[in-house]
C-alpha cells in the first residue's frame, strides 16, 4: 500500500472504526467480534479504501488516558478479527509506538499519528522498521494564532522531515482539525480558515488527508451538540475539503461520504 502514486483525480475514503469506549462518537465504537467484522466488511463494500482504527481516543478536549497495554489488547484484537475479512489497506490510529509496532505485526499497514512522529521519539524509527506508510498530522505548539494555514504547513513540513530523516517517504498529511485550539480565533474558526483555504497544502507535495466527520467544530457552526446529528454538516465540509484540494477523507459514514466525495470531485474538474 501507498499513499506515494496516489490517483489524486479520485478522492479515497478511510473509514474509522474505533474500539476505544471513551471515543466522542459512539455510534463509531466496536467491541464486539461479529459486529466488528460485519462493520468492517459493510464499509469495505460501501466504498472505503482504508480502515482506520483507533484503540484509543486522540479527542483532544476529553480525558482519554488509558494503559499502553490496554491500548495494544484493543488494538492487535481489532486488527487480527478484521485482517482476513477485508482486502484494503488497515491503518492504526495512535500516537504510541509501542501500539504502532503491535498493530503493524498484528496485521496493520499504515501510521496516523496525531502528533505528526513528535509525540513518541520511536514512532518514526517503527514506521521505518516496517517500511510503513504514515499519515501526519500538524502538530505543534502555536505562536502565530493569526495564520492558521501557514501555521499548519510548518508543523507538517517538520514532520515531514523526521519522517524522511528515517527514510519514510510514504507520506500523506493531515491538518488536523480539531486539535488545534486556540482560544482567539476560536477553534471553529480556525479550522474552517484552514478548509477553506486547503489548496494551499497542495505546496507539500503530499495527498491531502481530513477528517471532518462530526466533529466537535460542525457541532458549533451548526448548534448541535449530539455528534449523532452531525451528520449533515459532516458531509458539507467533506465537500468543501475535496473541493479544495483532499485526496483522503476519513469518515465514520461511509456510504453518505463517498456520495459527497463523489460530487465533489466531479465539480472540481470544472475549477479554473
Amino acid at each position: 500500500m501507498k499513499f506515494v502514486g496516489i490517483n489524486l483525480n479520485e478522492p479515497k475514503i478511510m473509514s474509522v472504526i474505533n474500539v476505544s469506549p471513551e471515543s466522542f462518537y459512539k455510534g463509531s465504537v466496536r467491541n464486539d467480534e461479529k459486529k466488528l467484522v460485519e462493520t468492517a466488511v459493510k464499509m469495505v463494500e460501501d466504498g472505503a479504501a482504508f480502515i482506520d482504527i483507533g484503540a484509543k481516543s486522540t479527542a483532544p478536549y476529553l480525558e482519554t488516558q488509558i494503559p499502553v497495554e490496554e491500548e495494544v489488547r484493543r488494538a492487535v484484537w481489532a486488527i487480527k478479527a478484521i485482517r482476513e475479512q477485508v482486502e484494503v489497506p488497515i491503518s492504526i490510529d495512535t500516537t504510541n509506538a509501542k501500539v504502532a509496532d503491535e498493530a503493524l505485526k498484528a496485521g496493520a499497514d499504515v501510521i496516523n499519528d496525531v502528533t505528526g512522529l513528535k509525540g513518541d521519539p520511536e514512532m518514526a524509527k517503527v514506521a521505518s522498521d516496517h517500511g510503513a506508510p504514515v499519515v501526519v498530522c500538524a502538530h505543534g505548539e502555536v505562536r502565530d494564532f493569526s495564520d492558521p494555514v501557514h501555521t499548519v504547513i510548518d508543523f507538517l513540513e517538520e514532520s515531514i522531515v523526521m519522517a524522511r530523516e528515517h527514510g519514510i517517504e510514504d507520506i500523506a498529511v493531515d491538518p488536523a482539525i480539531g486539535f488545534l485550539r486556540p482560544e482567539v480565533p476560536k477553534w471553529y474558526e480556525w479550522d474552517s480558515k484552514i478548509l477553506a483555504n486547503l489548496n494551499a497544502l497542495k505546496i507539500l507535495g503530499r495527498p491531502i488527508l481530513i477528517g471532518v466527520s462530526r466533529k466537535s467544530f460542525i457541532g458549533a457552526i451548526t448548534g448541535r451538540k449530539d455528534p449523532a446529528e452531525r451528520l449533515p454538516g459532516s458531509l458539507s465540509a467533506t465537500a468543501i475539503a475535496v473541493f479544495n484540494g483532499a485526496h483522503i477523507i476519513r469518515t465514520h459514514d461511509v456510504k453518505e461520504a463517498l456520495d459527497a466525495v463523489k460530487v465533489a470531485a466531479f465539480m472540481r474538474r470544472f475549477r479554473p
